[in-house]
């Protein structure tokens, strides 16, 4: 306990800033993966051939080990933030892919035919119908994905990225148990915090009538 306060008072400024960049790497991972699954997801529901190949692609990534992921980039990318958050990124797309096909694939087809009936589009189909219905396990794929790429970006160390993987790693090449638990006990409050957060998020942008609709089941 002394040794975890005499720690604090030493490095609390470095462990704020390394707190910082693994929050960095970890959203920024992230949002990519939104910003590249979720439309792909969508297109994938209207070109269903092509759906199984890409996700069993992303599947297969997905089982690699994410230091091989990181080593893979190197050489491409040198050392430093971005092959890690790149290397990150392609950790995210599973969970999110994955969950943005099924819901947008599984709307309710009487729902789209009503608006089709009025005279929507399909683009006013995809975002006024099948995007809001489909937020709850949209959702939930970008929870699973955020909360599993916070602890995997402890291994961003590896690559020069920085981040609380620092202090776990110099803890372990020290035998330092206060370092260990420096990165260790941060790195698991973030990807609480995340999860809560992200489930209020999800609570706000969930049609009124799908909440209802959830907890009545």
């Amino acid at each position: 306990m002394n040794a975890m306060i005499q720690f604090l008072n030493d490095q609390g400024t470095t462990l704020l800033y390394k707190t910082w960049e693994h929050l960095f790497i970890s959203i920024t991972a992230v949002l990519l993966g939104i910003i590249v699954a979720v439309p792909l997801g969508v297109a994938l529901t209207r070109f269903k051939k092509a759906a199984e190949t890409v996700i069993r692609i992303v599947s297969v990534i997905q089982t690699l080990p994410s230091l091989a992921i990181l080593a893979f980039f190197i050489p491409i990318l040198g050392v430093g933030k971005l092959p890690a958050i790149i290397a990150l990124f392609c950790y995210s797309m599973l969970p999110i892919l994955r969950n943005t096909y099924i819901s947008i694939k599984n709307t309710d087809q009487n729902l789209l035919e009503a608006g089709r009936g009025m005279g929507m589009t399909s683009w006013q189909l995809i975002y006024k119908i099948e995007l809001p219905l489909a937020v709850p396990v949209i959702m939930a794929g970008i929870r699973i994905s955020t909360v599993y790429l916070i602890g995997w970006a402890t291994l961003a160390s590896f690559v020069g990225a920085g981040g609380l993987g620092d202090f776990i790693f110099d803890g372990l090449n020290l035998y330092m148990p206060e370092l260990i638990l420096a990165g260790a006990i941060p790195s698991t409050i973030l990807a609480l915090l995340a999860d809560w957060t992200l489930g209020l998020l999800e609570r706000k942008l969930t049609p009124t009538t799908t909440s209802k609709q959830s907890e009545l089941a």
